[in-house]
């Protein structure tokens, strides 16, 4: 059998980025959501990018409360609206079925669905490094991803989306492993919570992830109570091209994919590694 030709890589890919303002009420988040899919849609984008926990979210923190199934309304909205506007969706939700903790109580899952433009759910994140750290717990609450699972790398209009979620930023083996899988650009949904220092570090590590990885970044955050906001979008030299603010926005960006292979050979970082990241047991 013959292989399947490589998809045409278009000059640019055009990216939505959506950095909503959530709660815990379901039905607002997915009127939400679906408003900002819509405006994907007007402009043509290639793929949308919604926050991490796009369909609730808690400031306290998200449990198998806020949970809903893949086949549940606020996946199935976006499958809806990918298949409707012919654009590929990355959203941050929580799923059921988490391992037990500790204690025996039940725990859900922090997830990204990928969805393609035909509305198919052509995969899911579990996010793998939980944010137990600067006073939170999610673990309580939250199991985490298996770390040794396959990496999701999304193909759109010839560019590779390698996905990663929030608390994940910190750690630089993460997105290595993404660029191993042959990611071009870095997805980051996330409700990077706020504090001292904290919307600097959000700032500094999506730079430095782009600028070691020779990879664009989408950055994606939520706006609202307890969380950051100020989404942005970094090419792979490191030079911010959006950044927003803290407040609720939608707004739209064009890839320049031939930049971001021109920037892997200018600096071919990345064929100069001598090590390889192997997940821990």
């Amino acid at each position: 059998m013959s292989e399947r030709p490589a998809p045409p890589q278009r000059p640019a890919v055009r990216v939505t980025v959506a950095q909503l303002e959530v709660g815990r009420d379901r039905g607002a988040n997915l009127v939400a959501a679906r408003d900002a899919l819509r405006t994907a849609g007007r402009v043509r984008a290639d793929v949308a990018v919604l926050p991490e926990y796009a369909s609730a979210y808690d400031p306290h923190g998200v449990g198998p409360d806020l949970a809903e199934p893949l086949d549940g309304p606020f996946v199935g909205m976006l499958r809806d609206e990918a298949r409707r506007g012919g654009f590929a969706v990355l959203a941050g939700t929580t799923l059921p079925g988490g391992e037990p903790g500790g204690d025996g109580q039940p725990r859900a899952v922090n997830a990204v669905v990928a969805v393609d433009a035909a509305g198919d759910v052509a995969g899911v994140y579990r996010k793998v490094h939980l944010y137990d750290a600067f006073g939170h717990r999610e673990s309580d609450r939250l199991a985490p991803g298996p770390a040794d699972a396959p990496p999701l790398v999304l193909d759109v209009a010839g560019l590779r989306l390698g996905v990663l979620t929030c608390y994940d930023l910190r750690f630089p083996e993460s997105a290595r492993r993404l660029v191993d899988a042959g990611a071009d650009v870095l997805v980051v949904p996330a409700a990077w919570v706020a504090g001292e220092l904290k919307a600097m570090h959000w700032r500094t590590l999506a730079v430095a992830r782009a600028i070691e990885s020779t990879a664009a970044v989408v950055a994606v955050g939520q706006a609202g109570r307890g969380v950051v906001g100020r989404s942005l979008v970094v090419g792979p030299d490191g030079v911010v091209g959006l950044e927003l603010d803290e407040t609720p926005q939608v707004r739209t960006v064009d890839l320049d994919a031939a930049g971001i292979a021109a920037a892997r050979e200018a600096n071919p970082a990345l064929t100069h590694r001598r090590y390889a990241v192997v997940p821990r047991g």
